[in-house]
């Protein structure tokens, strides 16, 4: 971001100073969303930093736009202050935004505030606050003020190893600049910030493209170039025969669920490959999916039929099913694996190197542990995740709020949609019937883990506007309604 500043600055007519004021507004207009009463104390804390400069910039046109009670605090612990600072507390002298030092903390004892916009410390940090910023930062949070970040709360990492004891900010919201700091996808951030929103600043977005990265957001036109429309005169073998290998005695929910979400992200053809005590429950439910009857003795008959073979949802730890996997590492067909087929896979780790290449893993964090070992943070779950990609020449998908794809190449796509009212047992089963399906449908093991998880979450999304909670099957039921949408788009 420092080298888009640094271009944008060399190759557009703006200079710093106007790029300053563009992110100013950018935020002012963002916050002024969330806070529509200009009667508010607001205290503005600033360090004399670039930072520093945007809370400057911000507390001036929050002024101007109407906001009444506005105070400004710098912070003055013996750092030098940036020129862009320096401009933007000379503009302020013309404003009625009350201007405080603090020079120590004997300063900040009588400061009472509705609301706290943070522009102390950036993106810059890498080391716990120490000394008076830190105890500045314990004052600030004790304040019980509503707190607003700039571009990053003061004592976050952006990005690398983020620290098992938190002691910066705790933000309500983080308006950050022309791209989110890869930390805020962790679910570790909930410490420092509840909630992000990214603004554009006016950066030069080609040239930002053109960087070296292996992380990328997934976005709506990404899922939309990757989206095929069905074409006239196609039938359903045009869109593949998905096998899934799911379901038990207990649990044939899973079984159901996964095989449901197949039917509707578009499987020409899905066969469930079940004990028979399922039969009733798939034929009532499902009538569109085959069955396939499984005991400790079946076999797969021509597994080349099928262009997509999906397997764990519900299946159950045994010898048997053990069993069952090598036999389907033996045909050295990609496979789709999930749910306890990973755990079989974590309790005999040397299958993991017969596991057919370009295959998906779909694990959640216990999975992914129990397969990988024990994690002490996501950072490095998810460095060890790109590894173990790249290693076994294999898709993984790392599952969470946020979840992550990590393909062969190394590259990390990073998925956006989903939320918390998706919280419910089945969501996984969904996601691996998705996945199977676009297999189906010739989609590359990238591809249908990208478009899959968009899709997964955004009917999450969808639902989530008029419920506060969503099932697994109602998100299953809602697949086709988003990728219509998203052909709709394309056109």
């Amino acid at each position: 971001m420092r080298k888009a500043d640094e271009f944008t600055i060399a190759n557009t007519p703006i200079t710093s100073i106007h790029l300053m004021e563009n992110a100013a507004e950018a935020f002012v207009k963002s916050f002024s969303k969330d806070e529509g009463d200009e009667n508010k104390n607001i205290a503005v804390f600033c360090g004399k930093g670039n930072n520093g400069g945007d809370g400057l910039a911000i507390a001036r046109i929050l002024s101007s736009s109407g906001y009444q009670n506005i105070k400004v605090y710098v912070v003055d612990f013996g750092k030098k202050q940036s020129d862009d600072f320096a401009i933007n507390l000379q503009r302020l002298a013309g404003t009625k935004c009350k201007k405080y030092t603090i020079n120590s903390l004997i300063d900040v004892k009588n400061i009472t505030a509705d609301i706290v916009i943070d522009a102390i410390l950036g993106s810059g940090l890498n080391k716990p606050l120490t000394g008076d910023f830190a105890k500045l930062v314990q004052f600030i949070n004790a304040l019980k003020a509503k707190i607003y970040a700039v571009d990053v709360p003061t004592g976050f990492f952006a990005d690398g190893i983020l620290p098992k004891e938190y002691n910066g900010i705790l933000a309500y919201k983080t308006i950050c600049f022309q791209r989110p700091k890869i930390n805020f996808f962790f679910p570790e951030s909930i410490t420092a910030t509840e909630n992000f929103e990214v603004v554009n600043i006016g950066l030069n977005e080609n040239f930002i493209q053109q960087q070296h990265s292996d992380f990328y957001v997934i976005e709506r036109s990404d899922a939309v170039k990757i989206l095929q429309p069905r074409k006239r005169f196609s039938h359903k073998g045009s869109y593949g025969h998905a096998l899934i290998i799911a379901g038990n005695t207990n649990t044939m929910g899973a079984a159901l669920l996964c095989s449901m979400a197949c039917l509707h992200a578009g499987a020409g053809l899905t066969t469930a490959y079940i004990p028979e005590t399922g039969l009733v429950a798939l034929n009532t439910l499902l009538p569109e999916v085959m069955f396939l009857p499984r005991d400790e003795y079946s076999r797969i008959e021509n597994p080349s039929k099928y262009q997509a073979i999906a397997v764990g949802p519900g299946l159950g730890i045994s010898e048997v099913n053990e069993k069952l996997l090598e036999r389907l590492f033996d045909f050295e067909k990609p496979l789709v694996i999930d749910a306890d087929a990973i755990n079989i896979l974590g309790e005999n780790p040397d299958l993991c190197s017969r596991i057919p290449k370009n295959s998906i893993l779909t694990p959640h964090i216990k999975e992914f542990d129990r397969l990988f070992g024990k994690h002490d943070n996501w950072w490095d779950r998810v460095q060890t995740a790109r590894k173990q990609a790249e290693k076994l020449e294999v898709v993984i998908l790392l599952k969470n709020q946020y979840s992550f794809v990590c393909a062969p190449n190394g590259k990390v796509y990073i998925n956006e949609t989903g939320n918390p009212a998706m919280a419910q047992g089945g969501m996984g089963d969904v996601l691996t019937g998705i996945i199977a399906s676009f297999i189906a449908q010739s989609y590359s093991s990238v591809d249908a883990s990208i478009l899959a998880c968009y899709i997964h979450g955004k009917a999450g999304d969808t639902l989530a506007k008029n419920n506060i909670v969503v099932t697994a099957s109602n998100v299953a039921n809602e697949i086709s309604h988003e990728l219509k949408n998203l052909i709709c788009f394309k056109k």
